[in-house]
Formats: C-alpha cells, sequence, structure tokens
C-alpha cells in the first residue's frame, strides 16, 4: 500500500500508513466493526471536522485540523479493514467517496463560517459574505471531484472500460504544458480535507497572535481563488485530454 504513489496521499505515505496498519491488526479481529461502520465513522467525522470550525479562537482550527487527521486516519483504516477481511465491495467504495465529497464540502462551509464570526468577536453583527464565498470554495472542491469521477460514469454507460492514467494528457500541446505547470506548483491540492486543515490552523494561529479574523478572511479567499477557477480548468483538461474517448 505505500507503494501506491498514484492513488496514496502524501500524508498517508508520509506517517498515517503506519499508524493505520497498527489499528487494522486489531480491529480486523473485533467482528462488530465493518468496514463500512468504519467509512461512515470517516464521513461523521469529516463533517464534525467541518462544524468544529465555528468554535471561536484557535481552539476551533486546533479542533479540526486533528478531526481531519482522524477522518485521515479512518479513511485508510476502513479499506485496509475491508482487504485484510476480504470483504470490499461498491457499497464501500461508493461511501468512501461520498465521504470525502462530504468532509471536504464540511471543512471549506466551516471555514467560511468561522470568518463570518457567529459569535460576533469582531462587532456587532456577523459578516455573511465569507460564509457565502467558503460555500463557492466548498462547491468547487465538490464539482472538481465530481469531474474526476464522472468521467469513469460516462465511460461505463458507454460501455467503455475505465480510462488508463496516459489518457489524462491533454491533445493540445499548450493546455498539457499549462496542465504540467499547474502540477508542479500544486496550488489545487490546498482545497483537500489534509491540505486545507494545515492552512486553516495557520491562519488561525496568525489571527491568535495578531489578533482579528484577518488571516482566517485571508484563507477562505485563497481557497475560493484556488477552488472556484480550478473547477473551469478541471473540466478543460478532460475535455481536451483523450478521458472521454
Amino acid at each position: 500500500m505505500l507503494q501506491r504513489r498514484s492513488a496514496e496521499h502524501w500524508a498517508g505515505r508520509l506517517y498515517m500508513r503506519k499508524i493505520s496498519l497498527r489499528i487494522t491488526r486489531v480491529l480486523s479481529t473485533a467482528t462488530w466493526i465493518t468496514p463500512n461502520g468504519l467509512t461512515y465513522l470517516m464521513m461523521f467525522t469529516g463533517i464534525l471536522a467541518g462544524a468544529a470550525l465555528v468554535i471561536p479562537g484557535l481552539a476551533g482550527a486546533v479542533l479540526g485540523a486533528l478531526l481531519i487527521q482522524v477522518y485521515l486516519l479512518l479513511d485508510c483504516v476502513d479499506g485496509e479493514v475491508a482487504r485484510w477481511r476480504r470483504q470490499t465491495s461498491l457499497t464501500g467504495v461508493y461511501l468512501d467517496r461520498v465521504g470525502h465529497y462530504m468532509s471536504e464540502a464540511a471543512l471549506l462551509t466551516g471555514l467560511g463560517l468561522r470568518a463570518t464570526d457567529l459569535f460576533h468577536q469582531e462587532g456587532a453583527s456577523s459578516a455573511w459574505q465569507w460564509a457565502f464565498l467558503g460555500t463557492l470554495a466548498a462547491l468547487g472542491a465538490i464539482l472538481i471531484k465530481s469531474e474526476t469521477d464522472l468521467v469513469d460514469v460516462a465511460r461505463a454507460r458507454s460501455g467503455m472500460t475505465a480510462v488508463e492514467d496516459s489518457a489524462s494528457v491533454p491533445r493540445s500541446a499548450g493546455v498539457a504544458k499549462a496542465r504540467k505547470a499547474a502540477s508542479l506548483l500544486k496550488f489545487h491540492r490546498l482545497v483537500g480535507a489534509v491540505e486545507a486543515s494545515l492552512f486553516i490552523l495557520a491562519a488561525g494561529i496568525a489571527d491568535a497572535v495578531h489578533g482579528g479574523l484577518w488571516f482566517t478572511r485571508l484563507a477562505v479567499v485563497v481557497l475560493a481563488a484556488i477552488a472556484v477557477p480550478q473547477t473551469v480548468l478541471h473540466l478543460l483538461s478532460i475535455v481536451l485530454s483523450s478521458r472521454l474517448r
């Protein structure tokens, strides 16, 4: 599993698989725990991380980041338990994808609500424009994932096999170069749950030092500025590649 570079998240390779494999050895003998049950727990933990961001001050940012680490751990463990017991299923794959959608959307929405200042730490009223911007970032993150997943849906409905990695290269040389440059910079990864939680935590620490919500609100702007254009650019990279042919 650690050698699966194309599918494995960097945090999984760096440290989480080393932890999850130890937990999986214990949980694999606990018959009352099912792989799908672990996936539901992963989903709940990811959503809870978004809700935790509403807590004012550094505590909310720290709790959100910690819960995302638990979310990542459960994301590793559910699949490991399923493979250990040979209980892999289409339902498990489906729930795993839904869990990722919901958790990333909850985190970015929670960031927007955090910047809104629901508890009026900054003033007498809440600034709802930040909640709107956070929701836009969440929508962008969901659409980016759905654009990728819908490639296989479209191919399956046309009687085609799953797409090969080589087909993701755009047919246009200019688009291919732009895609390669974007991949090297890796800005798009910031809207992922782990990266976003760490980014939000850094903003929370900065706000704790300087006071106010300036850095949290900057984080909302940055993540929305990445997620929304990336939705369009990612769609173009798919349409201009060989994935749908």
